[in-house]
């Protein structure tokens, strides 16, 4: 039969990628998309009711354009780039943190991105030498200044050396963020410059550990998951628990281990991540030759494994039924496996005594010279002959068994 290879249809390889994107990853997708096609049908075009406008924050105190001002986009290739481009990123993030935590960090990331973002559009707007109050009335909107800071903390995980950017030309890990936020400033027209500039400020203070003290323990993400209220998201096999992951609940970062910043963009963390996932049990690889002790080394219980497999050879010869045992053979089995034994015990010992070339503590018979003779026609030397005959008691069979290991 010929082999016959066909290509999965275009329907079935978007469900496989959409089946491999993680469940918070996915559900932001699906919500930004859901909202702006919303938007779209019904003709809302009020951007400006719940944009980030740092003026109305000020005045009116409305927090929720913090939070809005995420979720909506204001043109079809906005929310398209902005969402393809978080799928990458998010689930690596998500895979490594948890869909909970995930789901916390966008909030976090979120809140801090409003903070810097006011902070810089108060000073810009209110310094004494030349105020620019185009800031604080400055209407941003997009999911982008989220990602700036996820492109961040990836890169800093990654611990690649060189990022290259859309494929044209390699830049420096360190500033991939800021040569992206040029880029899109030069090639798009009506880009938040500031909404970028502190979703990147964001990131390098998530990776930099100052919000370690806002992130919460592993207990406390546990508990959300184990809630009733969530016990439907949790089966769905494209949620990823928290437990298992990252034991201090932060993705680690160099300054965590007390390291200088300027290794954040070195080094392989991907070695150090592996350490934090559950890894199976791995057997001991025995030690190599140490070259300062020369010879053939042999473990300790060598003997005992000799003995027992010898034991396990016999079994299986009485538990052979191609043939009829009977009672002599058995016992002659026996009494062969028994010699065999002792035999194999007196080589060993003989071996890991004689093998170094150390002098026997006590010669048990002293060897003849016909003994001594017949195995020095066989081109072994006289010291290890007269050593391999002691050892064996004057066995001549043992002695050839002791002497050819050694040449061994």
């Amino acid at each position: 039969m010929p082999n016959i290879v066909s290509e999965a249809g275009l329907q079935t390889r978007a469900g496989q990628w959409w089946d491999s994107i993680p469940f918070l990853t996915s559900a932001v997708v699906i919500v930004c998309g859901v909202i702006y096609l919303i938007c779209l049908l019904v003709g809302y075009d009020s951007f400006y009711e719940v944009c980030f406008l740092p003026e109305a924050i000020v005045s009116h105190f409305q927090v929720y354009r913090i939070y809005t001002s995420i979720i909506f986009h204001g043109s079809l290739l906005h929310v398209l780039f902005n969402m393809l481009a978080l799928v990458p990123l998010g689930s690596e993030l998500e895979r490594i943190m948890g869909s909970i935590r995930m789901l916390y960090t966008i909030i976090l990331l979120a809140t801090s991105n409003a903070i810097f973002h006011l902070i810089i559009a108060l000073v810009v707007a209110h310094n004494p030498f030349h105020p620019f109050e185009h800031l604080m009335n400055e209407c941003a909107i997009g999911f982008s200044g989220i990602l700036f800071s996820m492109i961040v903390i990836e890169t800093s995980l990654s611990g690649v050396q060189s990022r290259s950017v859309f494929g044209l030309f390699n830049v420096p890990a360190k500033w991939y963020a800021f040569i992206l936020l040029v880029v899109f400033q030069l090639l798009m027209t009506n880009v938040s410059l500031l909404g970028h500039l502190c979703g990147i400020l964001s990131g390098f203070a998530y990776t930099f550990g100052l919000f370690n003290f806002l992130i919460p323990g592993p207990s406390f993400y546990t508990a959300i998951e184990s809630s009733s209220w969530l016990a439907s998201c949790v089966r769905r096999p494209k949620f990823i628990l928290c437990s298992g992951g990252n034991p201090s609940a932060y993705i680690p970062t160099y300054t965590a281990q007390n390291s200088s910043s300027g290794a954040l963009f070195s080094g392989n963390i991907w070695r150090n991540l592996s350490s934090w996932m559950p890894q199976r049990g791995t057997t001991a690889q025995p030690a190599q030759d140490d070259p300062r002790f020369p010879g053939r080394g042999r473990t300790l219980g060598s003997v005992q494994n000799t003995a027992v497999n010898s034991d396990s050879n016999l079994q299986a010869r009485l538990l052979d039924n191609s043939r009829p045992t009977s009672p002599s053979d058995i016992a002659a089995a026996v009494a062969g496996e028994r010699l065999s034994n002792e035999r194999q015990l007196q080589v060993n010992d003989a071996v890991a005594v004689g093998a170094g070339g150390y002098p026997l503590p006590q010669m048990p018979q002293v060897a003849s010279e016909e003994q001594i003779q017949k195995l020095l026609s066989m081109g072994f030397e006289r010291t290890q002959v007269e050593v391999a005959i002691a050892a064996a008691d004057g066995d001549l069979n043992v002695a050839v068994e002791i002497l050819m290991s050694q040449q061994g």
